[in-house]
């Protein structure tokens, strides 16, 4: 599956855990590993939680579609 998210990623930059992010919204650690291998993805609503505990904007928790990422 293409990358869509960049949760491991935010999470890393921010010294924190799948684990901790799945206590901290009250979902299944397997299914935040799954998010973080981009397996699966959240939902908008979540993933705009997601951006809000790692105090950063929810953009950042996407992986660009643009063909010129300079632009």
């Amino acid at each position: 599956m293409e990358n869509l998210n960049r949760i491991k990623g935010a999470l890393a930059d921010a010294g924190r855990t799948n684990k901790w992010l799945a206590e901290q919204i009250g979902r299944d650690p397997v299914t935040v590993s799954k998010w973080c291998t981009n397996s699966s993805q959240p939902d908008l609503q979540t993933l705009a939680k997601v951006a809000e505990l790692l105090c950063i904007d929810i953009r950042e928790l996407l992986v660009s579609t643009a063909r010129n990422p300079q632009l």
